[in-house]
């Protein structure tokens, strides 16, 4: 008798933990949305026209598309799994054919580098030929503050064929006028993005999913939309010029030292909003 009583109790103790744990999986399962959105892959979705996550490898996962060369990349720990670290390194692809125009734009990516008192810091750039300057330019101003000033200068910098001729605008935080426009975050993971709208010409840079530029920068008269000069190839971590058969790179061109994770393209302005749950979603691990 004893002995059927605790195999009774024995199979309920156990039923009863397989249904605690489902109930527990189910409840993981059903987390709750952050801004309309279940995970960073669901915002702007149709608009997304490129994606690194660096998980192991250099891979862009839209086009499947592999660094043509790389120099002094290795993968570690990142803002959400793996990310690329580079010691005075860059990752450089071939032309990818969704890059190639992008009339509006946004460069949202997860970095952590540290301010060094002597050169600018360029994330991302969508190149043009034998210049430094790319079409686009995601750059932070690492030189402007000596190392370990836990304050970042984030630009966006484009370079776009208007009526035939170079039009250089840029869009910045200016940390003089401290708030939010002073973003914290040196050495250690911070979320940045710039966007343009080329129906307004506006250029805004955000960190930590708030905007941080300076409302004066960002409205770049009639620019319009961007018009790039091709051919345009992706580059992470460095300036053209960097890159053999780039030209000729000055001093202060140098390949970036510092950590990069979760790159995205997008092909459109997100909102603030989109932008606001691009960085909890990616935070969380989502």
């Amino acid at each position: 008798m004893k002995s059927n009583v605790f195999s009774f109790f024995l199979v309920a103790g156990l039923a009863g933990s397989l249904t605690l744990g489902i109930t527990s999986c189910s409840e993981e399962e059903k987390l709750p949305a952050i801004g309309g959105f279940n995970t960073a892959d669901e915002v702007a979705a149709s608009n997304l026209v490129a994606h690194w996550a660096f998980e192991g490898d250099g891979k862009e996962h839209k086009s499947g598309a592999a660094p043509s060369s790389s120099i002094n990349a290795s993968y570690v720990a990142g803002a959400k799994g793996k990310a690329v670290n580079l010691a005075a390194g860059y990752l450089a692809y071939n032309e990818i054919a969704a890059l190639n125009s992008l009339p509006n734009m946004t460069v949202s990516v997860w970095a952590k580098v540290d301010n060094n008192g002597s050169t600018p810091t360029n994330l991302f750039q969508m190149t043009r030929a034998n210049e430094w300057a790319g079409n686009v330019n995601f750059l932070l101003e690492t030189g402007w503050k000596k190392p370990g000033a836990d304050t970042l200068v984030v630009k966006g910098l484009v370079v776009t064929n208007k009526d035939g001729n170079p039009s250089w605008q840029d869009s910045r935080n200016e940390p003089s006028k401290g708030g939010v426009q002073a973003p914290k975050g040196v050495n250690k993971w911070t979320h940045l993005v710039i966007t343009w709208d080329g129906a307004s010409s506006n250029f805004k840079t955000y960190a930590n999913g708030v905007k941080v530029s300076n409302p004066e920068w960002e409205v770049r008269g009639t620019t319009g939309p961007l018009n790039f000069y091709s051919p345009t190839k992706p580059l992470i971590g460095a300036f053209g010029t960097n890159v053999p058969g780039g030209g000729t790179a000055e001093s202060w061109q140098k390949p970036m030292t510092g950590g990069v994770d979760e790159l995205r393209v997008f092909n459109k302005a997100l909102t603030d909003a989109e932008i606001s749950a691009l960085y909890q979603l990616e935070l969380a691990g989502r």
